[in-house]
């Protein structure tokens, strides 16, 4: 009963009560004078509300923008007054009840009934616009994340009042990162809002070499210009080129041209859009086109005749055009439109680019800009060159243990992707028992190492040895074998791709500026992919092991009569490329999905990567792989939307690379080459 009598006399002396206790009459006459545009806010009417609360300043308009923001404004539905409230429980009907109070003087002006006050809700552009108008406020904080996001919103739209709040912080700054950042915002908004034209001169050369896409985003705007007419070429103005109709190109924001250089393309002004320029200036009167034409044909017939044409022999657009312009000469009506007459007109008069800026202006973004495009362009293709190296190092880890069965034992192993499958699942099962992803793929790589090692040896003893003197026939075995390997992987792990996590300090990229960036599984599958190139050289030239292999790879006959057990080291070099193929698929499956089809997706590009480098060579699978994975990117660069595409077309480059050099890139020597 004592809370429902409080609650009653607290809205019997609501219109005493509720009147807000500001502790600034200015900022409060502010928000009664606005008081209509905050509570129903937009964002293309909020800005003049929001420019002359940033231009009072203070905390107190600072709070009022974070309580705005929040959506903690409430507009009492009586008196319309605005207030802060925050939810203060039920009345005993089970009515929602308000705490309410000022902004300002934060009284507490009492409990009101939810129904009592309307909530201010602004939408998201609103908010984005009130959270750049609080940035300068937020800039001086003591806590510098807050003071980092802050710079994230002025970075976003950059406002005249921001100047001065960023000057004052500079000089406060003790954050050497954040001062940075904030000497950088200082500058792009004295370019953008600055009057002072050697002060934005200053400015933008500050940014040479700055690749950042903000910087970018505020040079360009620079060098816009808007299309003007005149009767002669002007000789006065910051003009950017002279524009011929259905002939000159538009260059790039950044690119100036020798004003009468035209060049060919698609026409920056066609002759329909400059004629229409030329009507909406009002500098010719509207012609006539074939429906006004018709209209006034219709409108002069006179007993089946108009003038001396016959009405029923107008049934050709000819025919039409000589009676209407017989009807123009002797009643003087505009003239009709035919593409004769738009030349002439056109032709009197002169199309220009004009700058918005002032030259000294346009000629430091334009040095600056050019600048800039040559270092992205380099980067670009610095980022397509390590693009392809990555590419060629996956490329290299599937294919070089196919090179190796492939050249000693001339065996078509079409189940060397499955190993590449094994391997992958190998990881995801290492996984499921250690959780360390970081300890779980050091384990996982000598596991799969292992696994198919084992699985490769199994599959030389049991098939593969049968078909030494049968080629052709080991594609068809080992084909049979990949399908059977998928069906086994799909029975036991589903169809559905597992998950084999990379480390956490894998994930992200290496960023060297806005144009360059390398994510850091590609990085460790480049540095893997070299450390398997230094182990099989040394294993390859420094080895027992490696000595009978290429021994045998050479002249088996030669090999077996000195002692060597040439069907010792087949099965040993069969199980150690399928060895690696398991640890490929390991790094693979960090980034790809972990499916039964994994190793199809690998096959084709290793059999490419083998054949082009030369059969059984490890520089020729290592410049086979370079070859390949930087063609894949380059012609994907060309055609971006369609990698499909770009496969096939690297497949018939190959075919013809082959047509001319059929041993590969590195041609080997022995029992490969006489094949």
């Amino acid at each position: 009963m004592i809370r429902i009598f409080q609650i009653l006399l607290i809205i019997s002396l609501s219109e005493r009560l509720l009147t807000p206790v500001w502790a600034d009459t200015e900022f409060e006459d502010l928000l009664i004078r606005n008081a209509p545009l905050i509570q129903k806010s937009s964002s293309k009417t909020i800005d003049p509300v929001l420019n002359e609360i940033q231009a009072y300043g203070g905390e107190d308009a600072a709070r009022f923008l974070e309580l705005w923001k929040n959506k903690k404004l409430f507009v009492l539905e009586e008196t319309r007054e605005l207030v802060v409230a925050s939810p203060a429980g039920k009345d005993q009907d089970g009515k929602k009840l308000l705490a309410i109070s000022g902004f300002i003087s934060r009284n507490d002006l009492g409990i009101v009934r939810a129904k009592a006050a309307k909530q201010i809700k602004p939408n998201s552009g609103v908010r984005a616009k009130i959270a750049s108008a609080l940035a300068p406020f937020q800039i001086k904080s003591d806590d510098p994340n807050i003071r980092s996001t802050a710079l994230d919103t002025i970075y976003r739209r950059i406002h005249p009042l921001h100047l001065e709040p960023l000057r004052q912080a500079m000089a406060l700054e003790n954050n050497a990162v954040l001062k940075e950042r904030m000497e950088k915002a200082y500058v792009l908004g004295i370019i953008t809002h600055g009057n002072d034209i050697s002060k934005i001169v200053d400015s933008i050369y500050s940014l040479a070499g700055d690749l950042s896409l903000e910087t970018r985003a505020i040079l360009n705007p620079l060098m816009k210009s808007e299309i003007e007419i005149s009767k002669t070429i002007p000789t006065t103005g910051n003009i950017a080129r002279i524009i011929a109709p259905d002939i000159s190109v538009r260059p790039s924001e950044a690119r100036r041209v020798n004003p009468f250089t035209m060049t060919g393309g698609e026409a920056e002004l066609s002759l329909d859009a400059a004629y229409q320029l030329l009507i909406d200036r009002e500098l010719i009167p509207i012609p006539v086109n074939n429906e006004k034409r018709d209209q006034v044909l219709v409108a002069h017939i006179n007993s089946g005749y108009i003038g001396n044409f016959e009405v029923s022999s107008l049934d050709t657009d000819a025919a039409r055009n000589q009676a209407y312009d017989y009807l123009a000469q002797v009643n003087n009506l505009p003239r009709r439109i035919d593409e004769e007459h738009k030349k002439r007109t056109i032709s009197e008069y002169v199309f220009f680019a004009k700058y918005d800026r002032p030259q000294a202006i346009t000629d430091a973004a334009h040095e600056v800009l050019i600048g800039i495009q040559n270092k992205v362009r380099f980067f670009t293709l610095l980022d397509l060159v390590l693009d392809g190296l990555s590419l060629a190092s996956i490329y290299f880890l599937a294919a070089i243990g196919l090179a190796i069965t492939f050249g000693v034992m001339r065996v078509i192993n079409m189940a060397h992707g499955e190993f590449i499958m094994m391997g992958a699942y190998t990881g995801y099962v290492i996984q499921l028992i250690i959780p360390s992803y970081t300890l779980s793929i050091i384990v996982a790589l000598p596991a799969a190492f292992i696994l198919t090692f084992v699985a490769g040896v199994l599959m030389e003893r049991l098939v593969i040895r049968h078909l030494y003197k049968r080629p052709l026939e080991t594609l068809l075995a080992t084909f049979g074998i990949s399908i059977a390997l998928q069906q086994i992987a799909k029975n036991i792990f589903g169809t559905q791709a597992r998950p084999l996590t990379s480390p956490e300090w894998l994930d992200g990229a290496m960023v060297i500026n806005d144009v360059l960036a390398i994510s850091n599984i590609r990085i460790a599958i480049f540095l893997l992919s070299l450390v398997f190139l230094a182990v099989l050289l040394y294993v390859m030239t420094r080895t027992r092991f490696g000595l009978e292999t290429r021994a045998v790879t050479q002249n088996p006959k030669m090999a077996s009569s000195m002692g060597i057990n040439t069907d010792k080291i087949n099965m040993l070099t069969f199980g150690f490329g399928s060895g690696i193929a398991g640890i490929a698929g390991v790094a693979i499956g960090l980034f790809s999905k972990v499916t039964s089809e994994l190793g199809s997706d690998y096959i084709v590009q290793s059999f490419m990567t083998v054949v082009v480098g030369g059969v059984g060579n490890i520089w020729g699978t290592l410049a086979g792989a370079a070859m390949i994975g930087s063609l894949q990117k380059g012609i994907e660069w060309f055609n971006p939307s369609n990698t499909l595409a770009a496969q096939t077309y690297m497949i018939i480059f190959i075919i013809l690379f082959i047509q001319f050099r059929p041993k590969g890139i590195v041609a080997l020597k022995g029992r490969a080459a006489d094949d």
